[in-house]
């Protein structure tokens, strides 16, 4: 009977050491398919989050748009690369024009309504569709078409019924001078670690400009940052 029961327990043994050597190579397995899942979230997470952003900012969809901008950082780097564009600008200029250093002041107090009207949802549609601001302190975002067709018409400007229509003029004449005449080339790719870089470019020639995502979290990016100097 004593040998009976050994039997039984050598038996035991044996099967559970079995079992327990399927286990360990599944369980390695699991957790490098886990591993490697992460990290692939990881690397796609920027591409993800700016597209989910330009969705938004092309809806003017305000509240997904504060999710993936960080404004602070965003208004102080527009406020340091305007003001570089405009000295830049007024250095050009400034060779024999006394008016010079009162352009510069006119300009350097015009920056701050800029910085505010590009650090919105209309601004940042703006940046990631080839709009940016180049250094002239007046430029505003360009006004989202729909917004533009579904403005409620003046009574005082109402054409009555009978009256015949005007041809409208010609498409070049109605553009509007900051859309861009076709869509930017875009490359994007990561600048280290925690920072991803979105670079535009109209054409050979044309003077690049960069929108900087950075990392908050494992997963998470903000636009926080542009290169407006190409």
């Amino acid at each position: 009977m004593a040998v009976s029961t050994s039997a039984k327990r050598a038996k035991g043994g044996a099967q559970s050491d079995t079992q327990g050597g399927f286990a360990r190579p599944l369980i390695v397995v699991l957790l490098v398919i886990v591993a490697m899942a992460v990290l692939g979230y990881s690397y796609a997470s920027p591409y993800l989050a700016l597209n989910r952003l330009k969705r938004a900012a092309d809806a003017r969809d305000a509240q997904t748009v504060s999710e993936y901008v960080d404004y602070p950082a965003l208004r102080e780097s527009l406020k340091e690369q305007v003001s570089g564009l405009l000295t830049k600008k007024l250095e050009a200029r400034a060779s024999g024009n006394p008016l010079a250093a009162l352009g510069a002041m006119i300009g350097a107090a015009l920056i701050g309504p800029l910085v505010d009207a590009y650090a919105t949802p209309d601004g940042v549609a703006a940046l990631l569709n080839g709009m940016p601001p180049r250094g002239d302190p007046t430029q505003r975002p360009p006004v989202p078409q729909d917004t533009v067709a579904n403005a409620p018409a003046s009574p005082a400007n109402s054409t009555p019924a009978a009256t015949t229509p005007t041809p409208a003029p010609p498409v070049a004449q109605t553009a509007d001078a900051s859309t861009p005449p076709q869509p930017p080339q875009t490359t994007a790719g990561y600048r280290g670690i925690n920072e991803f870089v979105i670079t535009y470019q109209h054409g050979v020639g044309d003077t690049r400009y960069s929108a900087i995502l950075r990392r908050e979290g494992l997963f998470s990016w903000k636009l926080a940052a542009v290169d407006l100097n190409g």
